[in-house]
């Protein structure tokens, strides 16, 4: 069994992922590899019509309860007021923005490989899709001075691009553990009721990655995806979407598509597939995915939380009862990562207990 997240990946072959990339900011119309006939049967709702995704003041008094009724009726939501500098959001956004303007043949350097996790590279979804997404991402999972030290040798820029997404880990990591709470909490779970979290609940063995994604302008933005529907594996992601729009949420009601609008300084929150098991299922994790536009890049950054690789993942007792029985076995995410690299979004369906009918979410 792996040990680490990284270790989870180095017995999963998906070719595909680690072919040479196009350059697509330099291409004038979309090739075929990257023309979409369909998008799936949602369609898209006009915002002006649809119910906006919550917008969660953390400051509020009733935080708790606002966090709690967002994630078991959208399984997504806002933050404002949540403590992470704006300077950050957007100096993180900055060395992004740098980064994928290297030159290709010097992206090459920090290519992912078969056998790791971070790097440049495909999203890890696209071997379940027949056409290639209008993306490209820079995963960084520990320190990233190995890898950027490849892109700027003896270069003052190397450290500064390591200092700020070192310190935006930092940030994020208060800030996800400080969420997680907030939604166990409105469940009614306190940090003694989940023991592998430690006694003041830090979760200290936590793994997280860090996730920079770049979709450039596409001559064709009607027939590219820029990141195919999809759910997380994580307990949680937090991502910050700059100023560009791109970012759709699957309605609740699976009436179709609606795009959550970038709001100054706001973060937004999304619930994974652990962190649905760990509530047995009274919090769903949400289906989204990225559009492009044709006259400007949108770059994003995505922070994904989870618990220790080895920790078994399982809904929390204090939510198991005669009338609530468990929906999911136990799993860890190594396990799970390794479920969903071979089953994609049907990888909650190999750890389910309960028939679909039965529950309260999927």
């Amino acid at each position: 069994m792996p040990t680490e997240l990284s270790d989870a990946f180095k017995s999963m072959s998906a070719p595909d992922l680690y072919r040479k990339q196009l350059d697509l900011t330099s291409i004038k119309e979309l090739p075929d590899s990257h023309a979409w006939s369909t998008f799936g049967d949602r369609p898209c709702i006009d915002s002006s019509m649809a119910e906006p995704v919550p917008v969660v003041d953390l400051s509020d008094p009733n935080a708790l309860t606002l966090v709690g009724d967002a994630c078991k009726s959208w399984g997504v939501f806002q933050v404002i007021n949540h403590g992470v500098p704006v300077g950050l959001l957007e100096a993180v956004e900055d060395v992004g923005r740098n980064l994928f303007a290297l030159p290709a043949e010097l992206k090459e350097k920090a290519t992912r490989p078969p056998d790791g996790f971070s790097g440049f590279g495909q999203p890890r979804i696209a071997p379940f899709f027949d056409k290639q997404m209008w993306y490209e991402g820079f995963t960084i999972l520990g320190s990233p001075l190995e890898l950027v030290s490849k892109l700027w040798p003896e270069d003052e820029y190397c450290t500064k691009f390591c200092e700020i997404t070192e310190e935006y880990g930092k940030q994020m990591k208060q800030l996800a553990n400080k969420i997680l709470w907030l939604m166990l909490g409105s469940l009614g779970i306190t940090k003694g009721d989940v023991e592998w979290t430690g006694p003041e609940g830090q979760l200290e063995g936590a793994h997280a990655a860090l996730q920079l994604n770049s979709y450039p302008a596409c001559p064709e933005p009607d027939k590219a995806m820029g990141l195919a529907e999809h759910t997380d594996s994580s307990f949680l992601t937090i991502l910050y979407q700059g100023t560009t729009s791109g970012l759709q949420v699957a309605a609740a009601d699976g009436a179709g598509w609606i795009t959550v609008p970038p709001l100054p300084g706001a973060l937004v929150i999304n619930i994974g597939d652990l962190l649905h098991i760990l509530s047995n299922a009274a919090f769903p994790s949400v289906l989204h995915r990225a559009m492009v536009n044709n006259s400007k890049q949108r770059i994003s950054v995505a922070y994904f939380y989870g618990p220790p690789a080895t920790i078994p993942v399982a809904p929390i007792p204090k939510l198991v009862d005669s009338g609530r029985p468990p929906v999911y076995r136990s799993v860890t995410w190594s396990e799970f990562l390794a479920a969903k690299a071979k089953l994609f979004n049907m990888a909650l369906s190999s750890v389910r207990m309960l028939a679909p009918e039965t529950e309260s979410s999927e």
